[in-house]
């Protein structure tokens, strides 16, 4: 298959270069390499034998992936600086704040963490474990209004990260903040902000060093509070409320030309 040929392909080119940067006579004289279309031709035929082989395996998966968390209006990506599925996970961080006894002032979800879209109807356990597939932990801390300048500055600086209703940033074409207000307000250097958000990017990981200097962390480290979980579980009250589940883009971090 040509597949199997390009990684053969690939392999000498490696070797090639590893002996060229070893020794003297030996130079990359010409590099080629061939692309694969992978479409719905590969779906047809099946193969019956590996089908059955597989029987078994695929009805486990299905049993744990498929059950449904409730239902989405639209079909929902992340995109910076502002998406219908970023702006959601940010709402869904502070929705958590009362499980944990907090009342964040906004939430804030790294763009690098989603992982996967939301299609339009049904969202399963599966489509959920896509999105969110690593284990981060729901966290809570505290910075003053100067460190929360300099994290929304480090937010415009990427693009834009996921945050959630209240915030609005405005940046210019060279990723610099130009404005910031949380609930129509200006932010005060000598407050404190309360901050949802998750352990990975507390930490001051995806450019977000401000959150070096937090303060107050609550952070619970058991597996049911990773965001998964979190998000599952807002998914289940909507749909015990009757409520499908929608999200917009609303202006939360604009880009002025």
């Amino acid at each position: 298959m040509k597949a199997t040929k390009t990684k053969q392909t690939v392999g000498v080119i490696t070797c090639m270069m590893l002996l060229a940067s070893c020794t003297t006579h030996y130079q990359v004289t010409d590099i080629s390499r061939s692309r694969e279309l992978i479409d719905s031709r590969y779906d047809t035929p099946t193969d019956q034998q590996a089908d059955q082989f597989m029987k078994p395996y695929k009805h486990v998966v299905d049993s744990m992936m498929g059950p449904v968390m409730g239902q989405v209006a639209r079909f929902m990506a992340a995109s910076r600086p502002e998406s219908e599925l970023s702006n959601l996970l940010a709402d869904i961080l502070v929705w958590a704040g009362e499980k944990y006894g907090e009342k964040p002032d906004f939430g804030l979800y790294n763009m690098g963490g989603i992982r996967a879209a939301l299609a339009k109807g049904d969202v399963t356990y599966g489509d959920v474990l896509e999105v969110a597939p690593f284990e981060n932990k729901i966290c809570f801390c505290t910075l003053t209004g100067e460190k929360l300048m300099e994290l929304f500055r480090q937010v415009a600086s990427t693009g834009g990260e996921a945050v959630s209703k209240g915030v609005r940033l405005v940046v210019n074409s060279q990723h610099e903040l130009v404005s910031a207000r949380l609930h129509g307000k200006e932010i005060d250097p000598k407050a404190s902000y309360r901050i949802a958000t998750i352990d990975y990017v507390a930490q001051g990981n995806d450019k977000m060093l401000a959150f070096k200097d937090k303060t107050a962390v609550n952070s619970p480290q058991e597996v049911s509070n990773n965001l998964r979980f979190i998000i599952m579980d807002f998914f289940r009250e909507q749909t015990a409320k009757g409520i499908v589940v929608d999200s917009q883009i609303e202006g939360r971090i604009t880009i002025e030309n």
